[in-house]
Parts: structure tokens; sequence; C-alpha cells
């Protein structure tokens, strides 16, 4: 039987998370499907960095680093991040971009395991991986290994192996990785597992400790909505802190950084992978966004997206039979995201923005649509499966305008 609205409606009825929504600023007729490129403006956050600019760094000046908590700033969102990421606080520093935790978790990851120099990495990651991997390989006269696809982790490992690298959620297709099973496979081969959850933090229900994981990075501006350029989060399991070796020291990660002598020595455990001074109105702006998800179930959000995307998915089955969805079908393989590929997916993409639905593009033919359990409601998913029809069949995405590539896709 075919999804009506009043379904929709009947199910933000009984949403529990239904109102976290107003913790957003959300434009007016808007369907944002973009959360997982860049997540909307809390609405608490103009007032944090209003308070930070205007008196904090205004007036009380240097002094704001001890007065206003800008030096434990970092400790106070990896305090946040812990219960949606399923770990101690102790196991998870803020700093940097994602592409430099990877970095120094992968030389990391390295180092303990000696006489190991081979990296696996997926070949269609996002790109930073591969790049970042295919890097510490270089430098360290390793090798970098790259999967095809998850059928090729078997033949991948062998006592060469130093640490496998994965996406838990694939950024094109939406295409989970069994955490769990995927994690011991690895250690079986005895190897450390890396995840990048930049898809999965904030939408999915992660559980670093329950896996066994060793170590993880993800970013902040996704599902976590610390904004543009927000900072990235690393984990490390607390029995490995005693081998961790920074390839990176800086001052902030030394034991007694106003010490200020020339001779490194590393902050107890995950300390020592902070590195020069934050970005502090980054770093506030991203603690006003992780405050949003206290108390909340990652249970009740995991259950959330998968309802969302398997709605989606449906309609957009029922409604636009010239789209092809890529993601997988059963929920428990997908990410908070529904992906599908058309040969003008560009174009469509860009004349849904203007019909209000915000999605985007992922060469070479892929439409993608996150659904971030947070603010998103069942009427929006329906609403946009609407408005992507429409746009289907009046042939609106045809028009030359659309076609023009801006640098941001």
């Amino acid at each position: 039987m075919a999804i009506t609205r009043a379904d929709a409606e009947a199910l933000d009825a009984a949403d529990p998370l239904a109102a976290l929504r107003d913790e957003f600023v959300l434009p007016p007729g808007v369907i944002y499907l973009d959360g997982n490129s860049l997540g909307p403006l809390p609405r608490s956050t103009p007032d944090r960095l209003a308070a930070a600019v205007r008196y904090e760094w205004g007036e009380r000046l240097i002094r704001s680093w001890n007065e206003a908590g800008w030096w434990t700033a970092s400790r106070r969102v990896a305090a946040g991040l812990a219960p949606l990421l399923g770990a101690s606080a102790d196991e998870i520093a803020v700093a940097d971009s994602t592409s430099v935790n990877l970095f120094k978790l992968v030389v990391c990851a390295l180092r303990m395991r000696p006489g190991r120099p081979v990296v696996v990495a997926e070949r269609d990651a996002f790109p930073t991986d591969v790049y970042v991997a295919r890097s510490v390989a270089e430098l360290t006269g390793g090798e970098l290994r790259l999967l095809s696809d998850q059928t090729d982790l078997a033949s991948a490992l062998d006592d060469r192996v130093g640490v496998v690298c994965l996406s838990q959620v694939d950024f094109r297709t939406g295409a989970l990785w069994p955490a769990a099973e995927t994690t011991a496979r690895v250690h079986d081969a005895g190897a450390l597992m890396l995840w990048d959850l930049c898809h999965s933090a904030g939408t999915l229900d992660v559980r670093l400790r329950e896996w066994h994981a060793d170590l993880a990075v993800g970013c902040g501006y996704k599902y976590l909505n610390g904004g543009p350029g927000a900072p990235s989060f690393a984990f490390v399991a607390t029995e490995h802190h005693s081998d961790l070796h920074t390839p990176l020291p800086g001052w902030h990660g030394h034991a007694e950084p106003f010490a200020m002598v020339p001779d490194y020595l590393p902050a107890a455990g995950i300390g020592q992978l902070a590195n020069g001074t934050p970005p502090v109105l980054s770093l506030l702006a991203l603690e006003s966004a992780v405050d949003v998800f206290a108390g909340v179930s990652t249970t009740d959000l995991r259950a959330k997206g998968m309802a969302l995307t398997s709605m989606f998915i449906d309609l957009i089955t029922e409604k636009c039979s010239e789209l092809r969805v890529v993601s997988p079908v059963d929920a428990d393989r997908r990410g908070s995201q529904v992906s599908v590929r058309y040969e003008h997916a560009f174009s469509l993409v860009q004349a849904m923005i203007e019909r209000q639905v915000i999605g985007d593009f992922r060469a070479p033919d892929i439409a993608r649509f996150g659904f971030p359990p947070t603010y998103l409601r069942f009427v929006d998913a329906w609403d946009a499966a609407e408005r992507c029809s429409a746009v289907l069949n009046s042939g609106f995405h045809r028009e030359e305008r659309f076609a023009r590539r801006s640098t941001v896709t």
C-alpha cells in the first residue's frame, strides 16, 4: 500500500526525538538533506560565539584561557562525545582536522606493530583516507593495500599488515561495514583496527568499546553540527595509551606545556594527540553542538535514521523510476543516507535545491541525500520524494543552467 503524507505525520507525532528539531535553526520551507556534508546551525551557537567574541576575547583577552575555560574546552567536548561513540572521555582527543588525526593514528598504529609495515584501506574510500594512507606508507617505507570491496578483506590480511583503516559508512553509497565482526577479523590477523566515523558519529549507534576498536577518527561538522571546519576527534582505546607515540608532537600535547623546555615529554594518555593552539571559536561552536546530544539515546538515533531512509527509498522507488537506489535496501547495512544513481544526477540535485530540497552530488553520477535523525521529520522525507518526482516528471532539471558546476558540488 502506498505511503501517504498522513502516514508520515503519524510517525512524526510518535517520534521520541521530535523535540530535538527545535534545537536547530532551519530556514523556512527548506528540507535540508545535506547534514552528511554540513550540519545545520544549532540554536545555541550564535549566542555562545557572540559571548566568546565580544566579552571573552573582546574584554577579558588572554585571561579567558583560564577564566572562560578555553584551555579545557577540548576535554569538555571529548566528554560530550564519549556517549555518542561508546567510549570513555579519556579515550578521545578533540583537535585538528580528520586528515591530520588520521595521519597521526596510522603512524601510531604502525609504531605499535613493528615489523608489520602494511596499511590496508579502501580504494573507494573518501579520497583523503587513501591519500593519507599512501603518504604514511611512503614515509615509513611500508606498503599500501587497497580493497576493491568488502569481500577483499580476507585476502588482504596477513602477518605483514599493521593497521586496517576503513570507513564504517561508504560516503558515496551509505553501505556499512559490520564493525564488530570486521574488527574481530582484523584482530585475528594480528593487526590494529582504525575506523573512520565521519558519516557515523551523531547518527549511528557507535560502540567503539563493544566493537573492541583500537583507533578511530571523525569530523565535527557533519552530523555533529559543529559548523564549517569544526575540529575533528580521535579515539585511542585505553589499552594502547602506554604504547602511543605521536608523529606530530606539539606544545599542547606536552606534559608541561608552559615549562617551554626543548625536549618533548608527551602528556599522559591521549593528551599527546593535541598539537598546536586550538581554534577556540570553532571548538566552542562544536561544544554547543555536542551539548544538544546530552541524554539522547544513540539507539533512538539509529532507529529513526533507519526508518527515515527506508521510507525515502520506498517513496523514490514508487515515484521516481528513473533513479536507481545504490544504497543497501537492508536498513541494517545502510548508514543514515540514501544515494541514487542517475545520468543527470548533478542537474537533478541543483534543480531540487531550487525547489528547496538540499542534497548533494558525488561524481560521477550519484545524488546523495542525508537523513540526520536529530532534526529531520518523516514529512520531510515524504515531501522531498514528492518534489523529486515533480522535478523529474516536468523535466525541470534539464534546463541548461542546472548543468553549470560551481567549485563545491
